[in-house]
């Protein structure tokens, strides 16, 4: 693919992956108006497995058994446990600044890239990185009025979910080879759902909300819409974006996604400050200079 059309596609599927994870953080949010966290999380989980199943079952013809283990792992640094960790973290953390802590995973896609991976950053990634990281410290800040309120603790979750991320970017993009990505989205998925579903059906009280809590069913199409675009369909996306771009690149749609959070808070009647423009510009900025080729 030339150069100019690859960078096209990029963009692209980097605006459209912002757009649909920056989203899932009010999905959950509203699953959690219903259903435990554990509950919303192998809901999210199974739902993308029966959506996935289909496109899995036509994937397996020619994988071999490193490819399974490999398709595992993938699954649940990418999907399994992140979804317990921002589904448990979100009873405790307002929505929004769950999607602004998200975008920590560059830094930590940088770092275990670096550590484990033999990975290298140019001066431009690093800095574009830490502005980006600002500008979302700068979101952060304006959504509680500019004043610092303390650590809460249920943040350091999502921390854990950001490393789980940053580690399967550079497993998909450095330890599976050869396998397109749908392949590694649909049986990667097909791994961990029996997991999800076993759990769901087998120790939750699932069936039973659904029958007798006032607004389950809501709550139920809200998980279920999560689990097929935000889980699903974006990570196949992701996996895509990841095979022809950088991972430090692909990371960057974390940097997108606060901007796609803020504009839900408008629609839900939020008031913008000063403190989002500054730090929305921050971030587009950083995400520009993260990625800057050398002159």
């Amino acid at each position: 693919m030339p150069d100019n059309n690859r960078s096209f596609k990029a963009i692209f599927l980097l605006i459209i992956l912002s757009l649909i994870w920056g989203t899932s953080f009010i999905l959950i949010k509203q699953g959690l108006k219903v259903f435990a966290p554990t509950e919303v999380a192998t809901l999210r989980v199974s739902a993308a497995f029966l959506f996935m199943l289909p496109v899995a079952l036509t994937r397996l013809r020619g994988l071999t058994f490193q490819d399974y283990k490999t398709l595992l792992v993938s699954g649940l640094l990418g999907i399994f446990i992140p979804a317990f960790l921002f589904s448990t973290a979100q009873t405790k953390i307002d929505s929004s600044v769950a999607g602004v802590l998200n975008t920590l995973s560059p830094i930590c896609t940088m770092i275990i890239g670096a550590l484990f991976f033999g990975q290298r950053f140019r001066g431009w990634a690093i800095l574009g990185t830490l502005i980006g990281l600002a500008g979302t410290v700068m979101l952060m800040l304006s959504r509680v009025g500019g004043s610092v309120t303390g650590i809460n603790y249920y943040s350091l979750l999502i921390v854990a979910a950001c490393l789980m991320y940053g580690s399967n970017l550079n497993w998909v993009k450095f330890r599976i080879h050869g396998l397109p990505a749908l392949t590694i989205t649909s049986v990667s998925i097909l791994l961990i759902g029996p997991l999800a579903l076993t759990y769901l059906l087998g120790f939750t009280n699932f069936t039973s909300k659904l029958g007798v809590v006032e607004g389950a069913w809501t709550s139920f199409g809200f998980v279920v819409l999560l689990g097929c675009m935000s889980t699903a369909v974006a990570t196949y996306i992701f996996n895509a974006l990841v095979k022809i771009t950088t991972p430090l690149f692909a990371s960057s749609v974390t940097y997108l996604m606060p901007i796609v959070s803020v504009g839900w808070g408008l629609l839900d009647g939020e008031r913008l400050y000063a403190g989002h423009y500054v730090g929305m510009a921050a971030i587009l900025s950083g995400v520009y200079l993260a990625n800057r080729k050398k002159d």
